[in-house]
């Protein structure tokens, strides 16, 4: 008998209240037993009881401060304190015009300050936003619309696409199920699903196929699960709490304006400690004593000390401090970088770290096929992104693929197996195309589109009749079409009457997979050949080949067939395949990354790269822009744990790249080069990131991809998503505090470092 979950008596409204069980971890048939969920779904009274029990499902926020809070922390400064006294002192003394301005300047940075504070905490705002208003559930036999927020653990959800998912759940149907992770996960494309595996325990959040996650969007498929956790125990309720416990602190300029304050204040006491005592040895005090004489000396000698002090107080340096990073923010915004808090305008030219997603910030955020393997022939593929221009080689030398027919028919079996498509636009004159569809399937369709294909034509000619979709457990997309129009400009390998009132059998998926199905394979002059033991040792030596740097690797194949009834089995279309060749494909390095990197090394700063992405490919990428120093390492999130605090401290010296990383891993990342007293600026795009760009000394969001939470949470958004412009920003951030560092700069006080 399964054993019930027992949770530690919760509260009301404290969330879930469940232990962290490992769901993932768990069978179909575990997770229904522990939860109790009936075939008919849960009871009204169920409900009740588990809303008591554990609360609503929903994110919550903890208290903010007041205003008058927003507004004492302004003034819990040396500096203002030091400027409201000499402001105080002045009222006394009668100056009442030098006590106005120095008051007036106190109001004003109160004021932005307190603008500023309250417009920063609407991180959770932002989270609340992604979850969604209702949920269509399974309750006392019935599917019923019910208010997200009142899900509770053990409720079925049904789920379908363009769906955001309500909760953490478990699921236990998935019907090519595709889920959009990348606001929480980092994963590049979406993920499929499948509610059959259990999974190891340790498995992080990207690697539980079996389980989707409040907030995430369904982009293809459908299925049901189980609810699992709610409210503040889903991994979007985590993170909300990680970013509520953050707390914010001091930038590297308030810090030393600090000490500027306290440094100066004791320095113009003990001035004017002695400007006093002098005045005094001068009077007939100790000679006389008291009388009306000596007491005006000693006002008169105290008010020269009382003077000289107010004149030490600078009460212009708030003022250059903030016109300077004024003028910095408007520089900055040239060079896309918007800067949401002025002190963090400083903060950057500090930098001595910079922790960069990969995900399009160093590389373009576009998945790019650069390589076609076709009968021992690897054919260069030059552009990218999704403009349809560029070239094919061979050995370094541009092809005629008129020459080389064999190459357009692996083009030709890839538009076919595809749903993307490349859309053009014209505005003011500039020529933009924009991909619709997976990123996948929308890179095989930009390569095909340069070999000349015309998919609206393909398509035509070969109508799809009936189709098998991908399935992870299969890891294979079939199609099939009726061969109604071939044409000789089809890039196909038959064009003429023959195959009329047949079917073409057009597969796609992983290498192996396909290659397990083919007896033949296509040469690159379109001749079906048998295919042998060593020409499939030579097509698996060949995706190896392309895994290894770092390449993502799809094989294809066809078959002709008779037309088929409605009632086909998949052994009648997916055996005797013609193996046709392989794509491999890869989001490329931006090529201003590169110099920017170089740039940044120079003048000391280091960078670190933070991907949710396999090691191997995160590893090939950061070789490859130079990012990867040698004697560095490559360090996983799985590796990570193992670490303790003092052993990741010494460990993030030696490591430039972190891959398949959680938003837990990413906080210990930052505070580890804290400790080692780095100056870190972290940036992201995702929820995931959120509370490690809270926790960095300078945090850094994407403004094209990010989210809204990454975005309110951080210090500067990036107008172009772009690590160069992290390099400009932080060089424009050193002239700023080149400036304010002259205007402040006293030798025999302070000195500035």
């Amino acid at each position: 008998m399964t054993e019930k979950v027992s949770p530690p008596a919760p509260t009301k409204n404290s969330g879930s209240g469940l232990k962290p069980t490992p769901w993932h971890a768990l069978s179909k048939e575990e997770v229904v037993s522990k939860l109790e969920t009936a075939e008919q779904g849960l009871s009204a009274e169920q409900v009740t009881e588990r809303l008591e029990r554990y609360g609503k499902n929903e994110l919550k926020e903890k208290p903010r401060p007041s205003f008058l809070q927003l507004v004492l922390a302004q003034l819990n400064n040396f500096v203002v304190i030091l400027l409201i006294v000499a402001s105080l002192i002045s009222a006394l003394l009668g100056d009442y015009v030098e006590a106005g301005a120095i008051m007036l300047i106190v109001v004003l940075n109160a004021i932005l300050g307190v603008i500023q504070e309250s417009r920063a905490e609407e991180a959770l705002a932002a989270l609340k936003k992604m979850a969604a208003p209702e949920a269509q559930v399974l309750r006392g036999g019935h599917r019923v619309a019910v208010p997200a927020s009142q899900l509770v653990p053990g409720d079925v959800v049904f789920l379908e696409a363009g769906n955001y998912i309500p909760a953490d759940l478990r699921l236990v149907d998935a019907v090519n199920l595709r889920v959009e992770e990348a606001a929480l996960t980092g994963e590049s494309v979406p993920v499929q699903k499948n509610a059959a595996l259990v999974l190891d325990p340790a498995a992080g959040i990207g690697d539980r196929k079996n389980s989707v996650f409040m907030g995430t969007v369904i982009s293809y498929g459908r299925g049901r699960g189980i609810v699992v956790t709610t409210g503040m125990q889903t991994q979007l309720g985590l993170i909300a709490d990680i970013l509520q416990a953050v707390e914010s602190e001091e930038t590297p300029l308030q810090q030393r304006l600090d000490e500027l304050g306290k440094a100066l204040g004791v320095g113009a006491l003990v001035v004017c400690g002695l400007v006093f005592g002098l005045g005094l040895l001068r009077t007939d005090l100790f000679t006389q004593g008291f009388g009306p004489e000596t007491n005006a000396a000693m006002v008169e000698a105290f008010m020269i000390a009382v003077s000289l002090a107010i004149a030490a107080v600078p009460e212009g340096l708030a003022a250059v401090v903030t016109i300077s990073l004024a003028l910095g923010m408007r520089e900055m915004v040239r060079r896309h970088a918007l800067i949401r808090r002025l002190a963090s305008v400083e903060t950057l030219g500090s930098a001595t770290v910079i922790c960069s997603d990969k995900t399009g910030t160093l590389t373009q955020n576009v998945m790019t096929v650069t390589r076609l393997w076709v009968d021992n022939k690897l054919i260069e593929i030059t552009g990218s992104g999704y403009a349809p221009i560029g070239d094919f080689l061979l050995d370094n030398a541009r092809i005629k693929l008129a020459d080389y027919p064999g190459v357009a028919t692996a083009l030709w079996v890839s538009v076919l197996n595809n749903d993307a498509q490349i859309e053009q636009s014209d505005e003011s004159g500039v020529t933009a195309f924009r991909m619709v569809g997976d990123p996948t399937e929308g890179s095989l369709l930009v390569a095909a589109i340069k070999a000349g294909i015309i998919q609206d034509d393909l398509n035509a000619a070969y109508p799809r009749q009936k189709e098998i979709p991908f399935d992870s457990a299969r890891k294979r997309m079939v199609t099939i079409h009726a061969i109604k129009a071939p044409e000789a400009s089809d890039s196909s390998p038959f064009y003429d009457q023959t195959h009329l009132q047949k079917q073409v059998v057009v597969v796609k998926g992983a290498p192996d997979e396909v290659l397990r199905l083919c007896t033949h394979y296509q040469t690159l002059k379109d001749e079906s050949k048998p295919l042998d033991d060593q020409m499939r040792k030579s097509i698996l030596a060949a995706n190896d080949g392309l895994t290894q740097k770092a390449l993502r690797v799809l094989g294809f194949a066809f078959r002709i067939i008779p037309e088929l009834q409605d009632d086909f089995s998949h052994a009648e279309v997916e055996s005797e395949l013609v193996f046709v060749g392989l794509a491999g494909m890869i989001d490329p390095e931006r090529p201003e990354v590169r110099p920017a990197l170089e740039k940044a090394r120079v003048a000391g700063i280091r960078t670190i790269m933070i991907t949710g992405d396999y090691p191997n490919t995160a590893r090939a990428i950061a070789e490859n822009i130079g990012l990867l120093r040698p004697g560095h390492q490559v360090l996983t999130g799985a590796e990570l744990n193992e670490l303790d605090e003092a052993a990741l401290i010494k460990a993030v010296e030696v490591t430039d790249v972190f891959a398949r990383v959680s938003p837990e891993h990413k906080m210990r990342i930052v505070d580890a080069l804290r400790s080692n007293d780095e100056v870190v600026a972290m940036t992201g795009d995702g929820v995931n990131d959120a509370p490690a760009i809270k926790r960095a000394d300078i945090g850094i969001a994407m403004g094209i991809t990010g989210t809204d939470v990454a975005k309110e949470t951080a210090d500067m958004v990036l107008t172009d998503d772009n690590y160069a412009s992290i390099v400009d920003a932080v060089e424009q951030g050193r002239v700023i505090y080149a400036n304010i560092r002259k205007f402040v700069f006293l030798p025999a006080f302070f000195q500035c470092r």
